[in-house]
């Protein structure tokens, strides 16, 4: 018999915890429903626990292995430049899409006024939010620092140990990069046993990335049931001219201007590339955590688009860490849609400010579920713009789907600059695809 591919196994487990969390929500808030959700929150944890386990260790080891196949310097400077590039134009595209789309729709006026029913929902926010929301919101904001200047002291953290432990992406990064081209200014046959632990590490790290995804179709299968039975639907009513703004804006960015992107720097062929990246899509939009999916994004990167080791494990942590288009857009969505809603009028000078704070603290945002709060709130501190923690809060109410839909986002972002990297490396694309769990 042959196997299902993976990418339909995916998306048979979501459509069936979405039949199953309405048949529950039909039994009402009984103990045994409340024993289900608990057991398949368990199996969603416990998969994206394991995704989160290897981390660490695979950005490490991918970083340096990279950077050690490099030729010297040159080639990390040849390879870097024309990545930070991409990820510029990429994510710059995607902000200023997002100011266009929101200025058109004007998501929190109503009949060319502030929604003063919207108003209202923020003004409730902190009684309708969940216990955990609020817990969550209360500790990524105690983290952060309440401006964008926090961002580069993460860039050098004081314990590498503890960054990691934390999953402080950005420092791991900048600290594997310093590694890793140091090695480059030694004598190749000095760095010979370095390189190889490097590079067997990678490898073992993959096999390991194989084995928790045969759990995706179970993992993501709990995890959704638990999400859709719990998202209400009564503030939702009312949020849904934004929410459906930030998805209009998403999808322009993802179906429209990232495949121009691809056809006009890369060459390459948007279909095929959408084809060989549909089980990392499927996994960032059901996890929401572009570091949890970064595992996956290798994997289909190497395997379905045929981008080299070297390119992808140098591009796509990085990627993950940095290129955050999605997050970007929704970030500039939110804070011109809160500011409408507030009736505080953003002139152009006040809106490019959001679009340069959005740039800035999107490089910074953690990639787990719903980190861009947090970063929103920053922005609205630095713009002057009353009520933000009481938005934030109501935001909160349909933020999962449009968090798992920016993630997809992202993570399509990253590989787009994977494949447009090795193409004008040289490297030929989408010959042999295969499943690549």
């Amino acid at each position: 018999m042959k196997k299902v591919a993976a990418h339909w196994q995916i998306i048979i487990a979501l459509v069936a915890a979405v039949l199953v969390a309405t048949l529950l929500k039909q039994f009402g808030d009984v103990a045994w429903v409340k024993s289900v959700l608990k057991i398949c929150s368990l199996l969603g944890d416990l998969f994206l626990q394991g995704l989160k386990m290897i981390i660490v260790p695979l950005v490490v080891s991918s970083i340096i292995a990279g950077l050690a196949g490099l030729a010297g310097f040159d080639g990390f400077k040849r390879m870097g430049m024309k990545t930070l590039g991409f990820y510029l134009i990429s994510t710059l595209s995607a902000v200023v899409l997002g100011l266009l789309i929101v200025n058109t729709i004007q998501p929190g006026l109503k009949d060319g006024k502030p929604n003063a029913e919207l108003r209202e929902v923020f003004d409730n926010a902190p009684a309708q939010t969940s216990s955990t929301d609020k817990e969550r919101f209360a500790a990524n904001r105690q983290d952060q620092a309440k401006d964008w200047t926090s961002i580069f002291k993460r860039m050098l953290p004081p314990n590498i140990v503890k960054a990691g432990a934390e999953g402080q992406l950005l420092g791991l990064l900048v600290f594997s990069l310093m590694f890793g081209i140091a090695m480059t200014q030694f004598p190749p046959n000095q760095m010979k046993p370095m390189r190889d632990f490097f590079q067997s590490l990678n490898d073992v790290m993959i096999r390991i990335t194989q084995w928790i995804m045969v759990c995706a179709p179970l993992g993501i299968f709990g995890m959704m049931v638990a999400t859709v039975y719990k998202s209400g639907a009564d503030v939702f009513q009312q949020l849904a001219p934004y929410f459906f703004t930030v998805l209009i804006a998403l999808a322009l960015h993802m179906f429209v201007v990232l495949p121009i992107l691809l056809k006009i720097i890369g060459k390459v062929s948007p279909i095929e590339h959408f084809k060989a990246m549909k089980t990392a899509l499927l996994t960032a939009f059901s996890t929401s955590s572009s570091s949890a999916t970064l595992p996956v994004t290798m994997r289909c990167v190497q395997d379905n688009a045929g981008v080299s080791k070297k390119t992808a494990s140098f591009t796509l942590p990085l990627g993950a860490t940095v290129n955050m288009d999605g997050t970007a857009l929704y970030e500039c969505i939110a804070v011109i849609f809160v500011a409408q809603v507030m009736g505080l009028e953003m002139a152009f000078a006040a809106q490019m400010l959001v679009v340069i704070s959005a740039l800035l603290t999107s490089v910074g945002v953690a990639g787990v579920p719903s980190a861009s709060m947090v970063a929103i709130l920053i922005i609205m501190n630095n713009s002057g713009i009353p009520g933000a923690d009481n938005a934030i809060l109501a935001l909160f109410a349909v933020d999962r789907l449009l968090d798992m839909s920016r993630t997809a986002v992202n993570v399509f972002g990253d590989s787009c600059a994977a494949v447009v990297i090795a193409k004008s490396e040289g490297e030929i694309l989408y010959q042999n695809q295969k499943d690549p769990i």
